[in-house]
């Protein structure tokens, strides 16, 4: 369907998602490819890979949702519209069984206001895009970027970061000697979150989401405990891009919901994937997790991938902890967040005075 019939689309056709079929399938018809030249980006040796995912899976939800990504739907013929993936893998790496690659190009020390924070930069041969870690303490390290590399210099390390301890005027070693990485065995877990890109609600502070308080929070909860990994994924608007997702507020605006909103453009409930962020977690050497996250569908996905999560630590927001007070500015988000729980799975007890 073409951006210009939404609003044909909108006004004939009301769209109930709660009808669709949640049959439990699977697809088996992938066939293989090779990346060309013009598909990839160029990645070293120093990469993290996974060939996860062989097969596509449709998953039945109690929120009526399932997870098939190769399908879309017509909003013209209402007795052959098909169900919508919730939450599906990227149908390109799927199908063809594509060697997802991340390797991490450099890391830098980032002073804050609460403690300094390690900040790694990621490139993969999947999006193009370049994903973040912001890593706390000095227990985990990438991988792919202390390893050494062919004809480099003592100074090329450390630009790209990869040296010990804290940097110093007139420093020439990347390895100080007076630093030792040994740590306790009997530490936890360490603390992840996993933070998919939103400019409205973490630059503009927008009412409409609890993105930006849910990014703030994990920082804060990650910097009291001293060492963690909050991931940064760069896929804005649950991976519909910042365009359509302002579409999608304006959709928002006449009535429709989030899940609902996407529909309506032609788009799954949630575009989101985790495989970027798994293989960000597998360089930096942690394969088990205290994760903080509402959503079952992220947990599933990264534990899909070898990841253990051994906590859930919930995201409430602020407002939510409390007694809502009905003069405040939040009425959006709260309908938002309720949406998110009937409709997507979210793991959130919705507050009372927002029940039937």
């Amino acid at each position: 369907m073409g951006r210009h019939s939404i609003e044909e689309a909108i006004f004939v056709q009301p769209v109930d998602v709660s009808t669709f079929n949640t049959s439990l399938t699977s697809d088996k018809t992938a066939t293989t490819t090779t990346l060309t030249k013009s598909a990839t980006l160029p990645i070293s040796n120093n990469v993290v890979t996974s060939m996860k995912r062989s097969a596509i899976l449709k998953k039945s939800y109690t929120n009526g949702i399932t997870t098939n990504h190769n399908i879309r739907f017509s909003l013209k013929a209402p007795e052959t519209i098909i169900t919508p993936p919730t939450t599906p893998p990227s149908s390109y790496f799927t199908n063809n069984k594509i060697q997802l690659s991340v390797e991490c190009l450099v890391r830098a020390r980032i002073p804050t206001s609460t403690g300094e924070v390690f900040l790694h930069v990621y490139r993969n041969n999947k999006d193009g895009k370049e994903h973040l870690a912001a890593v706390y303490g000095d227990e985990f390290r990438s991988k792919g970027l202390d390893a050494s590399r062919s004809g480099e210099s003592e100074m090329d390390r450390i630009v790209r970061g990869a040296y010990t301890g804290k940097l110093k005027p007139g420093q020439t070693r990347s390895n100080d000697s007076n630093i030792s990485l040994v740590y306790s065995k009997q530490l936890p877990p360490p603390l992840v979150r996993i933070h998919s890109e939103c400019f409205t609600g973490e630059t503009l502070k927008s009412a409409r989401c609890d993105c930006g308080e849910q990014l703030e929070e994990a920082m804060r909860l990650i910097q009291a405990e001293g060492r963690g990994v909050v991931i940064y994924l760069r896929q804005e608007g649950r991976g519909i891009g910042l365009a359509d997702k302002l579409r999608a507020y304006n959709l928002q605006d006449l009535g429709h919901d989030t899940v609902t909103a996407n529909i309506l453009l032609n788009h799954p409930p949630d575009l989101r994937t985790y495989d970027i962020a798994s293989l960000i977690l597998a360089d930096l050497g942690l394969t088990s997790i205290r994760l903080l996250t509402n959503n079952p569908d992220k947990i599933e996905q990264i534990e899909n991938d070898g990841v253990k999560v051994v906590e859930r630590i919930p995201m409430v927001p602020r407002a939510w902890k409390d007694k809502l007070d009905s003069n405040r500015i939040g009425h959006e988000m709260d309908q938002y967040l309720k949406v998110k729980v009937e409709r997507m799975r979210h793991l959130l007890n919705i507050p009372e005075s927002l029940l039937p």
